[in-house]
């Protein structure tokens, strides 16, 4: 097993590499549509509640794994489990979850890249009319050989920065491509903020109007954001311990998650602030669902003053956003080579592209070659299988071998999880038998209703209905 441990240069880079593993598709894609599905700023109030009590402590107990063994998930168990004790298969599961992760995200990567293309080299989609620019979509998930090639050039993008190393690589392109995310996001937010008609979009995405709650139905509203404030920080697959893992001992746990919790936020209520405001502005619906990124925001674009620059910048977020996430999640992959086979970083990067694009061709080829494959009945494809087992399975199956393991004596004991958790400067968790009681008992029968819940949301909607009234 490799001794020599790569480090983050800066506190600064690590919090805004795990905030980049976060931050994606699900903060700047999922997260506006939903608002508008659930209710806007009523929705946004309950999802701040479940990520404050829910998402983050999760988010500290990998991070406190992943520094106390100083390995990511492939080692990180054997590391500080009892002799005798078997969590460290939990580690095998949680590596193939980011290979599934990847296995579709890749090909949504590549959508966003070749989205930005045509729209600075093309600009076509400005001159289209609503139904033109919704059928293009179609168009472009028939074209398989498009599909594939821009999920090689995100696999490759990805990859090869990755194989810099931590610090040139890891660190050093996704400080360059988030601190372009941000200065990206907080213009077109000025542009969307003052268009006419816009403070409409403010007033429903900022005024809480709890009736909406109603409308939406209370119980489906509560279930969606207890969900989405725990996949937007990634948990349960490792993708944040293996950071956990390269960062010292000079502040506290709580003190980096809390910092990576409010960029994560902030990054979702902006692009909310960008899209809801600019559907309002045009008179489309911002609860179009996920079609609304390709099917609705060009022809917000094509309105706008400057559009095509405009549309161009979005998809160039849109393209970083995902590109980090895919950086995180290769890091993950990678590291695990690195940590349990000792193999070099450049031999594993070599592999794993190989072995990447492999296992992204089903999704790629899911929407023409494979389109005949629906697993989960007409209209599905290998995305929404693929999307379901990580989304629906892996990540609260793998959140509660964490919550476990850091909380329990038959794993590493909740003395020393929070004795790690606790360990530096800043922020501290309170060791008190409330709050004890809560990590031991409560998280983990939270994370069982998220993993029941979303099995019944998709095999048995009937019985999902009647609960959520």
């Amino acid at each position: 097993m490799n001794d020599n441990r790569e480090a983050f240069g800066s506190r600064l880079g690590f919090i805004l590499v795990s905030a980049g593993c976060a931050i994606g598709l699900g903060n700047v894609w999922r997260f506006p549509f939903i608002t508008g599905q659930y209710g806007g700023a009523a929705f946004v109030l309950i999802y701040l509640f479940f990520l404050a009590v829910f998402g983050f402590p999760i988010l500290v107990m990998e991070f406190a794994v992943g520094r106390a063994s100083r390995r990511g998930v492939g080692a990180s168990f054997a590391r500080l489990e009892k002799p005798g004790h078997k969590w460290h298969y939990a580690g095998v599961p949680m590596i193939a979850a980011n290979y599934l992760l990847m296995m579709f995200y890749t090909t949504v990567t590549g959508w966003m890249l070749y989205y930005f293309y045509r729209m600075v080299t093309m600009g076509d989609l400005m001159m289209m009319s609503p139904a033109e620019v919704g059928a293009e979509f179609g168009v472009m998930l028939s074209n398989a050989p498009l599909l594939c090639f821009w999920m090689v050039v995100a696999v490759s993008l990805g990859l090869s920065i990755v194989a810099l190393g931590l610090k040139k690589g890891v660190e050093g392109v996704t400080k360059i491509m988030m601190s372009a995310l941000l200065v990206i996001m907080l213009l077109l937010m000025l542009r969307a903020v003052t268009l006419p008609g816009a403070a409409e979009g403010l007033k429903f995405y900022l005024m809480p109007d709890f009736a909406k709650l109603r409308e939406a139905g209370l119980g489906k509203v509560i279930f969606a954001a207890l969900g989405q404030s725990f996949f937007t920080l990634s948990l349960g697959i490792g993708s944040m311990s293996i950071f956990g893992s390269y960062i010292d001992k000079r502040h506290s746990l709580p003190k980096e998650a809390a910092n990576i919790c409010i960029l994560d936020t902030g990054v979702a209520l902006v692009a909310g602030l960008i899209i809801i405001p600019s559907c309002f502005a045009f008179g489309l619906s911002p609860n179009a669902g996920p079609g609304l990124i390709f099917a609705t925001l060009p022809n917000v674009f094509a309105q706008m003053p400057a559009g095509r620059i405009c549309g161009a910048a979005f998809f160039l977020f849109m393209s970083f956003a995902a590109l980090s996430t895919l950086v995180a999640v290769f890091e993950n992959i990678v590291a695990f080579w690195i940590d349990v086979r000792n193999v070099p970083r450049v031999k594993a990067v070599k592999w794993n592209f190989v072995a990447i694009v492999l296992l992204s061709l089903p999704c790629a080829l899911g929407f023409n070659v494979l389109s005949g494959f629906e697993p989960f009945g007409e209209g599905s494809c290998v995305l929404d299988l693929e999307d379901f087992l990580v989304s629906n399975t892996f990540l609260p199956l793998g959140a509660l071998v964490f919550v476990l393991f850091c909380n329990h004596k038959f794993g590493w004991k909740q003395e020393n999880f929070l004795t790690e958790a606790n360990s530096g400067n800043g922020i501290r968790i309170p060791v008190n038998p409330v709050l004890c009681f809560y990590f031991k008992w409560v998280l983990p029968a939270v994370i069982f209703v998220i993993l029941v819940f979303g099995y019944l949301e998709k095999f048995a909607p009937g019985l999902y209905a009647r609960i959520f009234g």
